[in-house]
């Protein structure tokens, strides 16, 4: 690769504006769900699936439930979005307020991440 593209592709990467949000993992048998905040949606998708594939999940609770279920059987969703402008901020308090709201929502829903 020379060095005109790479630095193409080093400024696209550092620009570039990632899904901000409150993702879910659903076991659709039990209804449970497994809410967390996320900067990338896409890769804490890719990271959570990852790590529940090789049975090395932190949560417990949803690692028995995909252990016992398999992956077919949850529903992946982003259930809301932060719009922002800059993605150098820290936006951990605003992400945290929408996943607290998609709590209220859902009273059985507990969290990805402890």
């Amino acid at each position: 690769m020379d060095m005109k593209r790479r630095k193409e592709l080093l400024d696209e990467y550092k620009t570039r504006r990632p899904e901000m949000g409150v993702i879910s993992f659903k076991c659709a048998t039990t209804g449970e769900s497994f809410l967390g905040i996320s900067t990338d949606t896409r890769a804490d998708f890719n990271s959570n699936r990852a790590k529940l594939s090789m049975n090395y999940h932190p949560n417990k609770r949803l690692q028995e439930l995909w252990n016992q279920y398999g992956e077919s059987n949850f529903e992946l969703s982003v259930l809301k979005t932060l719009k922002y402008e800059n993605r150098e901020e820290d936006h951990t308090l605003k992400l945290e307020s929408l996943r607290d709201a998609c709590f209220a929502e859902d009273s059985r829903a507990r969290r990805i991440w402890k």
